[in-house]
């Protein structure tokens, strides 16, 4: 019944954007152009994947995709605008086109990409859902928080998950809702909560956050699949190819050892993958509208993959995720672009 009603409210929320929303998606590269700028919604806040520094200026993983789409749309990284959004608001903004691309710890689902008039670009973060405990309680599964309360952010497949968990399980839980996920952590870290659940890549980003970090810790279990990646509205192929192949090539750079450091020597590289990548081969571009360089602007403006997630979840980061499941395919993870040719 939950996921019937947050399905219902969603698909209630996304008719009534109407016929604005295919308006809005179509040509949405030259109302990008014509504006100036990508719109791109974001989270209220998560460290790691879009937050603003004390300057006000938003960094992440998700930012970064972002302004990989504006490297290639526009030629310039900087010009993207930020929204934040919560869980609620998310597919509402993106199909009244009050956005233009929805980067925000998004879980690709069934019902999300077939139901909702939405796109999903492709996968920027390989995660799970877990839950994290103080340490003093000696909890050592999710199975110990039979008849717990358990902060959540409301509207989210977070939300779902537990409760299919705890249903499959024979167990017991009062979930205590949020719209934020900030909001959740912080109720959890006051003792409002027995427990806080919400994707382990959030969650260690929000520990950092909390009074007391080391008191924090994580039960062992993950309990489902988080596909996290850019969503767009569906009607405009050109802006969907856009965005997926902007994150494509941040990826397919890392694999190339094309980093931000050494783009510009690596024009002049023979290998041709190389070389198509970064604009050497004229026509790749012409079915998206974009400038031949549009790969290269985008690894010189803001790195290939491997460097976006090191910064910002990785080992140069406060969380230091291990990269695990979001390693390259041919060094022990899963993550994979289709070739730039």
């Amino acid at each position: 019944m939950l996921r019937k009603t947050l399905l219902a409210t969603a698909t209630i929320s996304i008719t009534l954007a109407g016929f604005a929303s295919q308006a809005q998606a179509e040509g949405t590269l030259d109302a990008v152009k014509a504006r100036g700028y990508v719109q791109c919604g974001v989270t209220s806040g998560v460290p790691g994947f879009s937050v603003p520094d004390e300057q006000g200026n938003w960094q992440g993983l998700d930012v970064d995709v972002c302004r990989a789409v504006a490297a290639a749309a526009l030629g310039d990284a900087s010009k993207a605008k930020y929204i934040p959004l919560n869980a609620k608001e998310r597919f509402t903004a993106l199909a009244s086109g009050e956005i233009d691309v929805l980067s925000r710890v998004t879980t690709w689902t069934l019902t999300r990409d077939t139901q909702l008039g939405i796109n999903f670009a492709g996968v920027n973060y390989y995660d799970g859902q877990g839950f994290l405990v103080k340490k003093d309680l000696g909890l050592t599964s999710v199975k110990d928080l039979d008849g717990a309360t358990i902060c959540v952010q409301s509207g989210t497949t977070t939300e779902l998950n537990m409760a299919d968990y705890f249903r499959t399980h024979g167990l017991q839980h009062t979930p205590v809702v949020f719209d934020t996920n900030e909001q959740a952590a912080t109720s959890f870290d006051t003792g409002r909560c027995d427990a806080f659940t919400t994707d382990l890549s959030q969650a260690f980003g929000l520990r950092t956050r909390m009074a007391d970090p080391d008191s924090v810790v994580a039960l062992p279990e993950v309990i489902s699949k988080e596909p996290l990646g850019p969503v767009v509205r569906q009607g405009d192929d050109q802006w969907f190819n856009i965005v997926k192949w902007s994150l494509n090539a941040m990826i397919n750079a890392e694999e190339l050892g094309v980093t931000s450091a050494n783009v510009d020597e690596m024009k002049s590289s023979d290998n041709p993958n190389i070389k198509r990548l970064l604009g050497g081969e004229e026509g790749l571009s012409k079915g998206m509208g974009i400038a031949e360089d549009w790969a290269y602007q985008i690894v010189k403006q803001v790195g290939n993959y491997g460097e976006a997630f090191d910064r910002n979840v990785g080992k140069d980061s406060p969380q230091k995720i291990t990269r695990g499941l979001n390693n390259l395919w041919n060094n022990g993870g899963i993550m994979y672009a289709p070739p730039i040719r």
